[in-house]
C-alpha cells in the first residue's frame, strides 16, 4: 500500500491513515489521501496497465485499499469514451467524446465511489453506513452495502425519482424518505447517527469516495493515450468527480505519465441550483446555500457542498468556466444526444451537452479543440423527468 497519510484540503491538518476518519478534526472540511507516489512509480508504470483487469481496480497502487486486501466489486470503471461524431458537427467541434457512466454496475459513477468507500469501510470492520442521497448514491451504496454484508440506512427526498427509491430497497437498505432536499436528509443523518451507531457516508464526509471518483481521471487519460483534452465539461453537484479528476492529474504528472497540460474544467449546474455558479461569478473562494433549490436534475439538486472551495480551486486553477443551464434546455439536449449518438444520457449528461453548445456559441470553445462531456448516469433512471418529451409527440393519428 502506497497510502502514507490523509491531509485536510483547508488547513493542512494531518490525520491517520490507520484510523476511521470523517472530516478533519480541526476545521470540518474534507480529509485527502496522499500517497508515496515516488514508491507507486517504481512499482507501476503505465505501460502495464494494458493487460490488467476492465474495472477501476486496474490502479491498484494508486488506490487506499492497496493490492493486499480484496475489494467490495461488482465490476465498476474502465467505461467506455466514446466518440460523438454527429454531436460534435452539430456544435462545430472537430473532437468530441462522451465517458459513458451509465454502464457502470449501478447505472451512474456513483458505483465509483460507493466500491472504494465500502472496502474501506469493511476493511476498518464497520456494519452500519447511513447517507442522505437524491437518488443514485443511494442505489450505489445500497448495493455496496448489501455485496460487502452491512446495513446501509438512506435518507431520501420523498420527491426522488421512483427508479432510485425502488433500487435502494431491492437491493436491502433501509429507506426513509424526508419531505424536503438532500441536506434536510443529510440533517437527519448527522441527528440519528450517533445514537444509532452509523458511520457518516455524506458526500466528502469519508475520504474515500473521492479516490473512487479520482479513477474518472487516469481512464481519461489512458483512453486518450495519455494526452489530456482541452475542455472536461462535467456536471456539479457536491462536485467528487471534479475534485477526483484534477487531484488524479495531479499525480499522473507526478508519477511522469502525462505532461504539466491540464483541460479547462467546466463546471454545469442548474439553474434552480448553482450555488458554484454563483460563488465561481463573485470570486469567491465558498458558496452560499442555495436556498429553495429545484431542478429535475436530482444529482445536481446539492444546494451546499462540503467541498466547495476544492471545486471552485479546480476551476480556477484550470483556468475554466462555472455555467448553469435551465431544465427546459437539459431535457431538450437529451433528445439532441439520444437522436445524434443512441445514448439515453441522464439530465445531468444533457446538462453539460447545453454548457457546451453556449461555450462554442460565445468561442469560449474553439472549434479545433478537443472536449469530453461526461454522461454520469443512466436516463432511464428519470423517467419522470422526461415524461414532457412523450407529451410533446405530434399525434400522427
Amino acid at each position: 500500500m502506497f497510502l502514507t497519510e490523509l491531509v485536510c484540503g483547508l488547513c493542512g491538518k494531518l490525520h491517520s491513515k490507520d484510523e476511521v476518519q470523517s472530516v478533519c478534526r480541526d476545521c470540518g472540511r474534507p480529509l485527502l489521501a496522499r500517497y508515496d507516489l515516488l514508491a507507486a512509480s517504481a512499482a507501476l508504470q503505465k505501460e502495464q496497465l494494458a493487460g490488467r483487469e476492465s474495472s477501476l481496480w486496474r490502479y491498484r497502487e494508486l488506490l487506499p485499499l492497496g493490492t493486499e486486501a480484496q475489494p467490495v466489486t461488482l465490476g465498476e470503471g474502465w467505461t467506455p469514451l466514446l466518440p460523438a461524431p454527429r454531436l460534435a458537427q452539430q456544435l462545430g467541434l472537430e473532437r468530441l467524446w462522451i465517458k459513458d457512466e451509465s454502464q457502470n454496475p449501478t447505472g451512474s459513477f456513483k458505483a465509483r465511489g460507493m466500491t472504494m468507500a465500502v472496502s474501506m469501510a469493511r476493511r476498518f470492520g464497520l456494519k452500519a453506513i447511513a447517507a442522505p442521497s437524491a437518488g443514485n448514491a443511494g442505489g450505489a451504496l445500497a448495493a455496496y452495502a448489501a455485496r460487502a454484508g452491512m446495513e446501509a440506512y438512506l435518507f431520501m427526498p420523498r420527491d426522488t425519482p421512483k427508479a432510485n427509491i425502488i433500487e435502494c430497497v431491492a437491493m436491502g437498505a433501509h429507506v426513509t424518505l424526508v419531505d424536503g432536499l438532500i441536506t434536510d436528509c443529510g440533517k437527519e443523518v448527522t441527528r440519528r447517527k450517533g445514537q444509532e451507531g452509523w458511520f457518516d457516508f455524506s458526500t466528502l464526509k469519508e475520504p474515500y469516495r473521492l479516490e473512487g471518483k479520482k479513477t474518472l481521471g487516469f481512464e481519461l487519460a489512458e483512453q486518450l493515450r495519455w494526452e489530456l483534452p482541452d475542455v472536461v465539461v462535467y456536471p456539479t453537484g457536491g462536485g467528487t468527480g471534479l475534485i477526483g479528476m484534477w487531484k488524479a492529474f495531479a499525480e499522473m504528472e507526478q508519477l511522469g505519465w502525462i505532461s504539466s497540460d491540464r483541460p479547462r474544467m467546466v463546471s454545469v449546474q442548474a439553474a434552480g441550483c448553482d450555488p458554484i455558479v454563483r460563488a465561481f461569478t463573485r470570486n469567491e473562494r465558498f458558496a452560499e446555500e442555495h436556498l429553495n433549490a429545484a431542478t429535475k436534475a436530482a444529482g445536481l439538486r446539492v444546494p451546499k457542498a462540503i467541498g466547495d472551495f476544492l471545486i471552485l480551486d479546480a476551476i480556477r486553477d484550470s483556468q475554466g468556466i462555472a455555467l448553469s443551464v435551465s431544465d427546459q434546455e437539459m431535457i431538450a439536449a437529451a433528445r439532441a444526444v439520444g437522436s445524434a449518438e443512441g445514448l439515453f444520457v441522464a439530465p445531468e449528461g444533457a446538462a453539460c451537452c447545453v454548457a457546451l453548445k453556449k461555450l462554442r456559441q460565445s468561442g469560449w470553445v474553439r472549434a479545433g479543440e478537443s472536449a469530453v462531456i461526461f454522461n454520469t448516469g443512466a436516463g432511464n433512471k428519470y423517467l419522470e423527468s422526461y415524461a414532457d418529451l412523450v407529451t410533446c409527440m405530434p399525434d400522427k393519428s
